[in-house]
């Protein structure tokens, strides 16, 4: 009999080399390293081009202020104005239709909204609620400070109802990374995790696991399977199970 248990265990919504970007003549991440409000400064630096794109936001550094809007609504007028941090976190809580979105980095932000900041501490507020703690991973990933976890890994932490995941299949795992984590429909995060060791997801196009920085773009890493992706993996094996 299958126990009862909480939550799954896996990368709440919320492997790399050195920065080689300088500031002074030194990397970047040195510099950053031992930085008060390090994440602002790298955010800043960022954007120094005067325009950034992070997942579906378009963030254009406009007159010393920052405005944010969604990517498609670039060059668009008539956007409903917004000028809080706190604005982002009920701008990204639900979708065109008006559906909670339970995933953050879900492609499904809605449309129509500016969001319109006079701070780097206010613009990295709002970029957490968008999604939460990637320029932190980002930060980590460029300093060689991040270690992607396995999907195996993590299925080997379940507990309670969800200890049934580690019964998953490694075809039955492709097959459902290949659905579920597809970046049009399911997830933007770039994949860093394996199935196992020596054992990479092979069911999603290359692009989904490419790392490099196309330099108007921060993309947004996966270092870890999610909750609910351990979520979905109990359906499928249990869904094995009656067939």
């Amino acid at each position: 009999m299958e126990s009862s248990g909480g939550a799954p265990f896996g990368c709440d919504d919320p492997a790399g080399g050195e920065d080689e970007r300088l500031r002074g003549g030194v990397p970047l991440l040195y510099v950053l390293r031992d930085m008060p409000g390090e994440l602002d400064a790298l955010l800043e630096t960022l954007l120094e081009p005067g325009h950034l794109r992070v997942g579906q936001l378009e963030i254009a550094v406009v007159e010393e202020r920052y405005e944010v809007r969604h990517v498609e609504d670039f060059g668009r007028a008539e956007l409903e104005l917004f000028t809080r941090p706190e604005d982002a976190r009920q701008l990204s809580l639900y979708d065109e239709a008006g559906d909670f979105r339970p995933l953050k980095t879900a492609p499904n932000l809605r449309r129509g909204w500016l969001l319109r900041l006079g701070t780097i501490a206010d613009l990295h507020r709002a970029l957490d609620y968008f999604y939460p703690a990637m320029l932190g991973v980002w930060r980590d990933f460029h300093a060689g400070r991040l270690t992607p976890v396995p999907l195996r890994t993590t299925l080997a932490r379940q507990t309670g109802m969800y200890a049934v995941t580690r019964k998953l299949t490694d075809e039955q795992a492709q097959a459902l990374i290949g659905s579920f984590c597809r970046s049009d429909t399911g997830c933007l995060k770039r994949i860093l995790w394996p199935i196992a060791p020596g054992l990479p997801v092979a069911s999603l196009p290359r692009e989904k696991f490419e790392t490099a920085d196309s330099g108007d773009e921060m993309p947004l890493f996966c270092h870890e399977a999610c909750n609910l992706l351990v979520a979905k993996a109990r359906e499928v094996v249990k869904s094995s199970k009656t067939t």
